[in-house]
Protein backbone atom coordinates (compact mmCIF):
# COMPACT_ATOMS: atom_id res chain seq x y z
CA UNK A 1 0.00 0.00 0.00
CA UNK A 2 1.06 3.45 -0.50
CA UNK A 3 1.31 5.78 1.88
CA UNK A 4 -0.75 9.01 2.22
CA UNK A 5 1.30 12.40 1.10
CA UNK A 6 2.31 14.42 3.53
CA UNK A 7 -0.27 16.92 1.74
CA UNK A 8 -3.30 15.28 2.98
CA UNK A 9 -2.76 16.51 6.07
CA UNK A 10 -3.06 20.02 4.93
CA UNK A 11 -7.10 20.11 5.14
CA UNK A 12 -9.62 23.06 4.20
CA UNK A 13 -11.34 25.14 6.52
CA UNK A 14 -11.54 28.54 8.31
CA UNK A 15 -8.27 28.91 8.60
CA UNK A 16 -4.27 29.31 7.01
CA UNK A 17 -1.72 27.07 6.06
CA UNK A 18 1.89 27.97 5.99
CA UNK A 19 5.53 26.66 6.36
CA UNK A 20 7.72 28.28 9.17
CA UNK A 21 11.24 27.35 9.04
CA UNK A 22 12.30 27.25 12.50
CA UNK A 23 15.34 25.87 14.42
CA UNK A 24 16.86 24.49 11.42
CA UNK A 25 13.58 22.63 9.73
CA UNK A 26 10.38 23.59 8.14
CA UNK A 27 6.94 22.97 10.21
CA UNK A 28 3.81 22.92 8.26
CA UNK A 29 1.70 25.54 10.49
CA UNK A 30 -2.12 26.48 10.71
CA UNK A 31 -3.16 29.58 11.54
CA UNK A 32 -6.25 31.39 12.15
CA UNK A 33 -7.41 34.83 13.55
CA UNK A 34 -5.45 38.21 12.94
CA UNK A 35 -2.17 37.75 10.41
CA UNK A 36 -0.41 39.88 12.77
CA UNK A 37 2.34 39.92 15.87
CA UNK A 38 0.04 42.81 17.25
CA UNK A 39 -2.64 39.75 18.46
CA UNK A 40 -1.23 37.75 21.23
CA UNK A 41 0.16 34.50 19.86
CA UNK A 42 -1.28 30.74 21.11
CA UNK A 43 0.37 27.94 19.68
CA UNK A 44 -1.17 24.42 19.81
CA UNK A 45 1.29 21.72 20.49
CA UNK A 46 -0.53 18.12 19.25
CA UNK A 47 0.10 14.64 21.31
CA UNK A 48 1.14 11.11 20.22
CA UNK A 49 0.06 9.84 17.00
CA UNK A 50 -1.71 12.98 15.99
CA UNK A 51 -1.28 16.18 14.32
CA UNK A 52 -2.37 19.23 14.19
CA UNK A 53 -6.51 18.48 12.91
CA UNK A 54 -6.98 17.62 16.97
CA UNK A 55 -6.74 21.65 17.48
CA UNK A 56 -9.74 22.20 15.01
CA UNK A 57 -12.55 23.08 17.43
CA UNK A 58 -10.34 25.26 19.75
CA UNK A 59 -7.93 26.69 16.53
CA UNK A 60 -11.23 29.05 15.46
CA UNK A 61 -12.89 29.65 18.75
CA UNK A 62 -9.74 31.09 20.17
CA UNK A 63 -9.11 32.88 17.05
CA UNK A 64 -12.70 34.45 17.23
CA UNK A 65 -11.43 35.93 20.43
CA UNK A 66 -9.08 37.80 19.10
CA UNK A 67 -5.72 35.63 19.27
CA UNK A 68 -3.67 34.79 17.18
CA UNK A 69 -3.67 30.96 17.30
CA UNK A 70 -1.09 28.25 14.88
CA UNK A 71 -1.59 24.66 15.42
CA UNK A 72 1.39 22.83 13.98
CA UNK A 73 2.55 19.80 13.33
CA UNK A 74 5.37 18.56 15.70
CA UNK A 75 8.86 17.85 14.59
CA UNK A 76 8.40 14.36 12.70
CA UNK A 77 4.34 14.49 12.34
CA UNK A 78 2.35 15.24 9.48
CA UNK A 79 3.68 17.47 6.72
CA UNK A 80 6.72 18.52 9.08
CA UNK A 81 10.41 17.99 8.27
CA UNK A 82 10.97 14.22 9.55
CA UNK A 83 15.05 14.57 10.15
CA UNK A 84 16.99 11.51 11.55
CA UNK A 85 17.57 13.45 15.12
CA UNK A 86 16.25 15.74 17.53
CA UNK A 87 13.25 14.19 19.53
CA UNK A 88 14.78 15.12 22.83
CA UNK A 89 13.60 17.35 25.30
CA UNK A 90 15.86 20.35 24.57
CA UNK A 91 15.54 20.23 20.81
CA UNK A 92 12.14 20.16 20.78
CA UNK A 93 11.63 23.12 23.53
CA UNK A 94 13.65 25.07 20.81
CA UNK A 95 11.69 24.54 17.87
CA UNK A 96 9.00 25.80 19.64
CA UNK A 97 11.12 28.89 20.67
CA UNK A 98 12.62 29.29 17.24
CA UNK A 99 8.34 28.96 15.59
CA UNK A 100 7.33 31.63 18.40
CA UNK A 101 10.28 34.00 16.78
CA UNK A 102 9.61 33.10 13.31
CA UNK A 103 6.12 34.10 13.72
CA UNK A 104 7.02 37.75 14.42
CA UNK A 105 6.45 37.37 18.39
CA UNK A 106 8.50 38.08 21.34
CA UNK A 107 6.57 35.23 23.64
CA UNK A 108 3.28 33.08 23.33
CA UNK A 109 0.86 31.09 25.64
CA UNK A 110 1.33 27.50 24.67
CA UNK A 111 -1.49 24.85 24.88
CA UNK A 112 -0.31 21.08 24.77
CA UNK A 113 -1.58 17.75 25.13
CA UNK A 114 0.42 14.73 26.04
CA UNK A 115 3.36 15.21 24.59
CA UNK A 116 3.00 18.51 23.12
CA UNK A 117 2.48 19.03 27.14
CA UNK A 118 5.85 17.74 27.83
CA UNK A 119 7.47 20.08 25.05
CA UNK A 120 5.21 22.93 26.58
CA UNK A 121 6.97 22.26 30.17
CA UNK A 122 10.63 21.71 28.46
CA UNK A 123 9.30 25.70 26.48
CA UNK A 124 8.90 26.88 29.52
CA UNK A 125 11.92 26.03 31.33
CA UNK A 126 14.43 26.18 29.10
CA UNK A 127 13.24 29.87 27.06
CA UNK A 128 11.12 31.09 29.96
CA UNK A 129 11.35 34.58 28.10
CA UNK A 130 9.39 33.23 25.16
CA UNK A 131 6.30 31.74 27.10
CA UNK A 132 3.85 33.75 28.89
CA UNK A 133 1.79 30.79 30.45
CA UNK A 134 0.97 27.02 29.44
CA UNK A 135 -1.97 25.17 29.02
CA UNK A 136 -1.63 21.31 29.64
CA UNK A 137 -4.14 18.48 28.80
CA UNK A 138 -3.55 15.05 30.19
CA UNK A 139 0.17 15.84 30.91
CA UNK A 140 1.71 15.92 34.05
CA UNK A 141 5.26 17.81 34.72
CA UNK A 142 7.86 15.16 33.23
CA UNK A 143 9.62 14.57 37.28
CA UNK A 144 5.93 13.81 38.23
CA UNK A 145 5.21 11.21 35.51
CA UNK A 146 8.20 9.96 36.26
CA UNK A 147 8.03 9.91 40.23
CA UNK A 148 4.24 8.72 40.24
CA UNK A 149 4.93 5.77 37.75
CA UNK A 150 7.72 4.31 40.03
CA UNK A 151 5.84 5.20 43.26
CA UNK A 152 2.40 4.73 42.13
CA UNK A 153 0.40 1.06 41.26
CA UNK A 154 -2.22 2.52 39.42
CA UNK A 155 -0.12 4.88 37.22
CA UNK A 156 2.44 2.44 36.50
CA UNK A 157 -0.41 -0.55 35.41
CA UNK A 158 -1.94 2.46 33.14
CA UNK A 159 0.80 3.58 31.53
CA UNK A 160 4.08 1.95 31.53
CA UNK A 161 2.95 -1.24 29.16
CA UNK A 162 2.33 0.96 26.19
CA UNK A 163 5.32 3.59 27.39
CA UNK A 164 7.71 0.31 27.12
CA UNK A 165 6.14 -1.50 23.84
CA UNK A 166 7.42 1.70 22.24
CA UNK A 167 11.33 0.92 22.80
CA UNK A 168 11.41 -2.12 20.78
CA UNK A 169 13.26 -1.51 17.21
CA UNK A 170 10.85 -1.16 13.96
CA UNK A 171 8.08 -3.64 15.29
CA UNK A 172 5.99 -0.50 16.93
CA UNK A 173 6.37 1.05 13.71
CA UNK A 174 5.18 -2.06 12.04
CA UNK A 175 2.46 -1.96 14.69
CA UNK A 176 1.01 1.70 14.11
CA UNK A 177 1.04 1.45 10.07
CA UNK A 178 -0.49 -2.09 9.67
CA UNK A 179 -4.01 -2.60 8.66
CA UNK A 180 -4.27 0.70 7.44
CA UNK A 181 -3.10 2.73 11.53
CA UNK A 182 -5.60 0.35 12.99
CA UNK A 183 -3.63 0.27 16.39
CA UNK A 184 -4.25 4.03 16.30
CA UNK A 185 -7.76 3.00 16.64
CA UNK A 186 -7.42 0.70 18.95
CA UNK A 187 -5.22 3.11 21.08
CA UNK A 188 -8.03 5.83 20.34
CA UNK A 189 -10.97 3.76 21.72
CA UNK A 190 -9.20 2.43 24.61
CA UNK A 191 -8.22 5.79 26.27
CA UNK A 192 -11.44 8.08 25.99
CA UNK A 193 -13.99 8.30 27.81
CA UNK A 194 -17.56 8.03 27.40
CA UNK A 195 -19.64 8.68 23.92
CA UNK A 196 -22.57 10.70 23.79
CA UNK A 197 -25.58 10.90 21.61
CA UNK A 198 -23.95 12.72 18.15
CA UNK A 199 -20.97 12.13 18.83
CA UNK A 200 -20.77 8.72 16.52
CA UNK A 201 -19.54 11.06 13.55
CA UNK A 202 -16.94 12.80 15.43
CA UNK A 203 -15.32 9.92 16.43
CA UNK A 204 -15.44 8.02 12.98
CA UNK A 205 -14.05 11.16 11.70
CA UNK A 206 -11.03 11.27 14.14
CA UNK A 207 -10.13 7.70 13.66
CA UNK A 208 -10.20 8.13 10.33
CA UNK A 209 -8.00 11.06 9.67
CA UNK A 210 -5.66 9.76 12.55
CA UNK A 211 -5.36 6.57 10.89
CA UNK A 212 -3.97 8.02 7.62
CA UNK A 213 -2.12 10.61 9.57
CA UNK A 214 -0.11 7.82 11.22
CA UNK A 215 0.76 6.31 7.60
CA UNK A 216 2.82 9.24 6.08
CA UNK A 217 5.98 8.23 5.40
CA UNK A 218 8.50 8.57 8.46
CA UNK A 219 5.67 9.56 10.95
CA UNK A 220 5.14 6.43 12.71
CA UNK A 221 9.15 6.01 13.36
CA UNK A 222 9.13 9.82 14.33
CA UNK A 223 6.41 9.67 17.23
CA UNK A 224 7.91 6.14 18.29
CA UNK A 225 11.81 8.80 18.91
CA UNK A 226 9.58 10.91 21.14
CA UNK A 227 8.84 7.96 23.34
CA UNK A 228 12.51 6.35 23.11
CA UNK A 229 14.32 9.47 23.86
CA UNK A 230 12.48 9.90 27.30
CA UNK A 231 12.99 6.38 28.29
CA UNK A 232 16.77 5.91 27.29
CA UNK A 233 18.12 9.38 27.77
CA UNK A 234 17.21 8.06 32.07
CA UNK A 235 20.61 6.68 31.50
CA UNK A 236 22.45 9.12 29.56
CA UNK A 237 24.17 12.45 30.58
CA UNK A 238 21.61 14.19 28.32
CA UNK A 239 18.66 12.93 29.50
CA UNK A 240 19.50 13.65 33.67
CA UNK A 241 20.87 16.87 32.38
CA UNK A 242 17.39 17.70 31.00
CA UNK A 243 15.81 16.20 34.35
CA UNK A 244 17.65 18.57 36.28
CA UNK A 245 17.21 21.31 34.75
CA UNK A 246 13.47 20.71 34.79
CA UNK A 247 13.87 20.22 38.44
CA UNK A 248 12.87 24.25 39.31
CA UNK A 249 9.24 26.00 39.38
CA UNK A 250 8.15 27.78 36.65
CA UNK A 251 6.16 31.65 37.59
CA UNK A 252 3.99 31.38 35.00
CA UNK A 253 0.41 30.56 35.16
CA UNK A 254 0.09 26.60 34.20
CA UNK A 255 -3.32 25.51 33.92
CA UNK A 256 -3.57 21.88 34.05
CA UNK A 257 -6.95 20.27 32.62
CA UNK A 258 -7.97 16.71 32.78
CA UNK A 259 -11.03 14.30 31.58
CA UNK A 260 -12.89 12.59 34.75
CA UNK A 261 -12.60 9.20 32.39
CA UNK A 262 -9.16 9.20 31.50
CA UNK A 263 -7.48 5.74 32.36
CA UNK A 264 -4.32 6.54 30.75
CA UNK A 265 -2.84 9.87 32.82
CA UNK A 266 -4.20 9.70 37.10
CA UNK A 267 -5.54 13.05 38.35
CA UNK A 268 -3.49 11.98 41.68
CA UNK A 269 -0.37 12.28 38.93
CA UNK A 270 -1.52 16.21 37.88
CA UNK A 271 -1.91 17.36 41.07
CA UNK A 272 1.54 16.73 41.99
CA UNK A 273 2.66 19.33 39.48
CA UNK A 274 1.90 21.97 41.92
CA UNK A 275 5.47 21.28 43.39
CA UNK A 276 6.80 22.67 39.91
CA UNK A 277 4.40 25.42 39.15
CA UNK A 278 3.06 27.40 41.95
CA UNK A 279 -0.01 28.77 39.98
CA UNK A 280 -1.16 25.65 39.12
CA UNK A 281 -4.87 25.45 38.16
CA UNK A 282 -6.29 22.30 37.79
CA UNK A 283 -9.78 21.71 35.47
CA UNK A 284 -11.84 18.55 35.15
CA UNK A 285 -13.91 17.58 32.65
CA UNK A 286 -16.35 15.08 33.27
CA UNK A 287 -17.44 12.61 30.77
CA UNK A 288 -14.01 12.98 28.73
CA UNK A 289 -10.45 10.68 28.74
CA UNK A 290 -7.63 11.15 27.34
CA UNK A 291 -8.73 13.73 24.39
CA UNK A 292 -11.43 16.15 26.29
CA UNK A 293 -10.25 18.50 23.33
CA UNK A 294 -11.88 16.60 20.87
CA UNK A 295 -14.24 14.83 23.33
CA UNK A 296 -15.75 18.04 24.81
CA UNK A 297 -14.34 20.89 23.30
CA UNK A 298 -16.92 23.37 23.93
CA UNK A 299 -15.39 22.87 27.92
CA UNK A 300 -11.87 23.02 26.89
CA UNK A 301 -12.43 25.70 25.00
CA UNK A 302 -14.19 27.86 27.58
CA UNK A 303 -11.95 26.54 30.16
CA UNK A 304 -8.79 28.58 27.79
CA UNK A 305 -10.70 31.43 26.91
CA UNK A 306 -11.15 32.16 30.74
CA UNK A 307 -6.95 31.18 31.04
CA UNK A 308 -5.65 33.07 28.75
CA UNK A 309 -8.34 36.39 29.07
CA UNK A 310 -9.45 38.54 26.37
CA UNK A 311 -6.55 40.13 24.29
CA UNK A 312 -5.31 43.86 25.54
CA UNK A 313 -5.60 45.41 21.45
Amino acid sequence: MTAPDPSTVRLEGPWRHRDVRANGIRFHAVESGPNDSDAPLVVLLHGFADFWWTWRHQLTALADSGHRVVAIDLRGYGDTDKPPRGYDGWTLAGDVAGLIRALGHTDAALVGHADGGLVCWATAVLHPSVVRSIALIASPHPIALKRAVVRTRAQRSAFLPSFLACQLPWAPERRLTRDGGAEVDRLIRSRMGSLRPGDVGELADVLSRSRSAIQIAGAAHCSLEYQRWAFRSQWRPDGKRFMTAMDKPVTIPVLQIHGDADPFVLRSTLRSDGRWAPDLRLCGVPGAGHYPHWERPDAVTSALLTFLGAPDR
